[in-house]
């Protein structure tokens, strides 16, 4: 017993050892880190809000130069315009309205703020403006630099305050050439209002000086029109000679300068008192337009971040301290729970073989019940295709009697031609045993595309789709439907657009479906006093509307749900198995289009089929 309580004791104090010395490492860390983590951190977080400066100031940029570079080519291609010359050779009352009212079109199609055409001795003639309440004819731009710039020869560009209409603005110019010399110069003002109102409420400041450092573009209000920089006389002096800022005070900004680590460049801005604002400085420059531009980062919150990583660095090594105390504790506990999730894990594997044996079954059974399922669906769409097939042949044997006819007629001519023909012939009437000839030849190409649209008719087309000419489509139906409707007595009109829609769907199968229903319509008004039948279509949105109007008795209400049913027909003994609108239906909905039926208000029925329009040529083979 007393060796025991002796190893407990040593076993306390060699641990309180241990916990002071673990004190005494973490107070030596966290004098290291006080000591140069507090610099460091500092660092960091200006690189970080430099990286993200850098970001902005490269968007700014692009954003202004993608502004001003819509309007760089406009004073040129406008200057070359044979109306500004004449206007500028030759002024008329006349011509100056014309060219007022062309600057005003264009200004307004484009978005820029001022358009207007300034004379050699700097008078604006005309102006996009002209009939505003402030408007530039009849003003002299001559003391600005791009009117100099380009009646010099050159192109102009330059940034100010309009000295009439008060508004900033970047100009760009241009002469008009002529063989004679410069006749003019042509200026455009484009308006940067739009971008520098999306830089306000940011967490950074934009500016953007001048040559002479003066601050023309910023998301403050209160720094436009100060200076960067001293105003000297000398900068003072240019800045007046081309009144780049009209009648605006200008002002010196009260700013210092200073540098962290030799890394970062800060600036700030106010009084050395409670007031005064550090930023952290980005600039690029734009050479083309003279322009610096530069964002602006408030340092508080990179300072604040830095201490708060200190901070944070030195609670991370308290809790290390503390995490290892917790650990010594809980490395027994850890030992056993290890044992129970050995235990566990054994469990587990053990229900996973039975559960996959289990799936395994399930999905014998499901391949099983997917096999027999794709095989019905295979017999129900020969099925299908077989019903298709007989509607044809049906049709195609209540066409028998009336085909017979529309062949026998025919026939009949030919021979009795023929006969003529060889009268003619005996009797030396050569000419005309040849004109008897002609009209045999084309009575047998009449025979033959009768016979071509019933031989495709009655093919089983096959499942391509594509691009299929609705006039074809329409012109084969007529062929066949003919005899129906001299039979019913009645009359087709059609309207399908010029040039008509090509659809996507298959020519013979679209084919089946429009002699299913012009037949239909004719059956409608066969007992009808008026026996006209409408087949329109027009093309909207992407989508053709394929329909046939009939002037019969219309859809009953009490079978409208039941008319596209297989089986079902209102017809007599005889004459139909129900399936034609059934077998049309089906069809449509393969093209991916639909089938509706509904009454027409001005009476009787109208069967409308929409089809996605196609796009390109017509295939020569749809089917």
């Amino acid at each position: 017993m007393g060796r025991l309580a002796r190893n407990d004791r040593m076993m306390a104090l060699s641990g309180m050892k241990g916990w002071i010395a673990s004190a005494l490492v973490l107070l030596g860390l966290t004098a290291v880190i006080l000591l140069f983590g507090a610099p460091y951190a500092a660092r960091t977080s200006l690189d970080e809000a430099s990286a993200r400066g850098e970001n902005t100031l490269r968007l700014a940029v692009s954003a202004l130069q993608g502004h001003m570079r819509r309007f760089e080519a406009l004073p040129l291609l406008i200057a070359d315009d044979d109306d500004i010359k004449r206007l500028l050779a030759a002024p008329t009352p006349e011509s100056r309205a014309e060219i007022n009212a062309y600057l005003k079109q264009i200004n307004a199609q484009l978005g820029s703020s001022d358009i207007y055409v300034m004379m050699p001795d700097g008078d604006t003639i005309a102006a996009s403006n002209y009939d505003g309440p402030v408007t530039f004819v009849g003003e002299n731009f001559s003391y600005r630099p791009y009117f100099q710039d380009a009646i010099a020869g050159g192109t102009g560009r330059f940034f100010a305050l309009g000295t009439t209409s008060l508004k900033r603005g970047y100009y760009f110019s241009s002469p008009v050439r002529t063989e004679g010399g410069i006749l003019g110069v042509v200026v455009v003002k484009v308006d940067i209002d739009a971008i520098e109102s999306t830089w306000t409420g940011a967490d950074y400041e934009l500016v953007v000086s001048d040559p002479e450092g003066i601050i023309f573009m910023s998301g403050r209000r209160d720094w436009l029109y100060a200076s960067l920089l001293p105003l000297t006389p000398d900068r003072v002096a240019r800045t007046e000679s081309s009144r780049r800022y009209a009648n605006a005070q200008l002002r010196e900004l009260p700013v210092s300068y200073a540098t962290f680590e030799g890394a970062h460049k800060l600036m700030t801005v106010g009084a050395a008192d409670a007031a005064a604002r550090e930023y952290l400085v980005l600039e690029e420059q734009m050479p083309e337009a003279g322009w610096t531009v530069r964002v602006l980062l408030d340092t508080a919150p990179s300072y604040l971040a830095a201490r708060t990583r200190v901070t944070g660095v030195f609670m991370a090594m308290a809790l290390a301290a503390l995490a290892a105390a917790v650990v010594l504790q809980r490395r027994a506990r850890l030992a056993e729970r290890m044992a129970m999730q050995r235990d566990a894990r054994a469990e587990l594997e053990h229900r996973v073989v039975e559960r996959t044996a289990d799936l395994a079954e399930a999905n014998r059974r499901l391949a099983t019940e997917v096999a027999e399922r794709t095989a019905a669906e295979m017999r129900l769409r020969q099925t299908q295709a077989d019903l298709i097939q007989a509607g044809k042949l049906a049709a195609l044997g209540q066409m028998s009697a009336a085909l017979s006819h529309e062949f026998n007629q025919p026939l009949t001519a030919v021979r009795t031609y023929a006969e003529n023909a060889a009268t003619l012939l005996d009797r030396g009437r050569v000419p005309d045993a040849r004109e008897n000839i002609r009209r045999i030849s084309s009575l047998t190409d009449r025979m033959a595309a009768i016979a071509r649209h019933l031989r495709n008719f009655a093919r089983k087309p096959n499942e391509k789709l594509g691009p299929v000419s609705l006039a074809d489509v329409v012109r084969d139906t007529l062929e066949i439907v003919d005899w129906r409707l001299k039979a019913a007595g009645a009359r087709i009109g059609i309207d399908i657009g010029d040039p008509p829609p090509v659809v996507n769907a298959g020519a013979v199968r679209l084919q089946q479906v429009l002699v299913n229903l012009v037949t239909n319509a004719a059956d409608a008004v066969e007992d009808a006093p008026d026996r006209v039948i409408d087949l329109a279509a027009a093309a909207r949105d992407g989508r053709v509307a394929i329909s046939v109007r009939d002037r019969g008795p219309g859809i009953s209400p009490a079978v409208s749900g039941r008319i596209f049913d297989p089986f079902f027909t209102t017809k007599g003994v005889g004459k139909g198995l129900g399936l034609g609108l059934s077998i049309s239906y089906n069809i449509v909905k393969d093209f991916g289009g639909t089938l509706t039926a509904e009454n027409h208000p001005e009476g009787g029925a109208v069967f409308t089929v929409t089809l996605d329009e196609a796009a390109g040529r017509v295939a020569e083979a749809a089917e």
